[in-house]
């Protein structure tokens, strides 16, 4: 079944999984003694992630690590920014009524 990204980030586990290996490649064992949980539930979140493109897997000798995939954070960066500009619009309009308040209450 092929998930989308949103699915896949929705999770907390996934999200501090992303975080994780956002630095540095690590085997699902490494990363699974970041969780309080098991080897298997973290074994799943990683499939998921790799079903969505958003890490990747590369074979280094007998082990697998996972890496994040750059290029699709950059697919939800693009779709956030749409409401990064109406969150700055808004407030800038607030900042602007907060100014017309503060000059009207220091007139007085």
């Amino acid at each position: 079944m092929r998930r989308d990204i949103f699915q896949a980030i929705a999770d907390p586990t996934r999200r501090a999984i992303i975080a994780l290996i956002a630095l540095q490649a690590m085997t699902p064992n490494t990363i699974a003694d970041n969780f309080n949980t098991t080897r298997q539930a973290v074994s799943k979140h990683l499939r998921i992630l790799t079903e969505c493109e958003l890490v990747k897997q590369e074979q280094k000798g007998r082990e697998i690590y996972y890496s994040l995939q750059i290029e699709k954070m950059k697919e939800i960066d693009k779709w956030l920014e749409q409401f990064r500009k109406i969150w700055e619009t808004r407030f800038n309009q607030l900042d602007d009524l907060l100014a017309t308040i503060k000059k009207q209450q220091n007139e007085q």
